[in-house]
């Protein structure tokens, strides 16, 4: 499985922190075969909503290549759904198989198209910003509707991440993820808020 990590400026890194914590423990764990991930982004570089600066392996790959792309959120989603070249790279993931954001990633997932007549969630202050993207904003913590996965606001990636595992694999290692994280909040078996 071949995971694209989107990164952008302004970014929340919580977002996405949260999530690539989670995901990245299947391959540790073997829970899936040939795990690998890149970080992507329009430039080399990029600096978080609190001027953390992080280097970006590839700059703007095509994301047809990969298995699963993961989009965190950030006040810099509200602009970026608007930036044409940006938005046109993201939908080199038209034929992805996976599709994730947390928080606001799930605007550009919208802007991209992706979400035409699926259930979404993203953070609470974004609902009106999501709903004409989607067929219904759903107010959850996480929300999946098909192979599309979105997440609420920021902290909510970890759950989303634990849940991504536990759709992908099983109970038993979302678990044992949980459990490597010290987080006690997720509860395996809750599968109720599926699209």
């Amino acid at each position: 499985m071949k995971i694209a990590f989107i990164l952008f400026d302004n970014m929340t890194t919580l977002d996405f922190v949260g999530f690539y914590e989670a995901i990245t423990w299947i391959g540790i764990l073997n829970a899936k075969e040939n795990v690998q991930w890149d970080f992507c982004s329009n430039q080399q570089e990029i600096k978080d909503d609190r001027g953390l600066i992080m280097k970006v392996g590839k700059v703007y790959p095509d994301l047809s290549g990969y298995d699963m792309i993961f989009i965190p959120g950030g006040l810099a989603t509200r602009q970026l759904r608007y930036d044409d070249d940006f938005i046109g790279w993201i939908q080199t993931a038209q034929d992805v198989k996976y599709k994730m954001s947390v928080c606001t990633g799930a605007l550009l997932l919208g802007a991209a198209g992706f979400l035409q007549g699926k259930k979404a969630t993203t953070n609470p202050s974004a609902y009106e910003l999501l709903a004409p993207y989607c067929a219904e904003v759903v107010k959850e913590r996480y929300v999946r509707d098909g192979n599309i996965f979105t997440g609420g606001g920021v902290s909510a990636s970890i759950d989303l991440g634990l849940y991504v595992i536990e759709s992908l694999t099983s109970e038993e290692v979302a678990r044992q993820v949980k459990e490597k994280m010290d987080y006690p909040y997720y509860v395996t078996g809750r599968r109720n808020f599926n699209g």
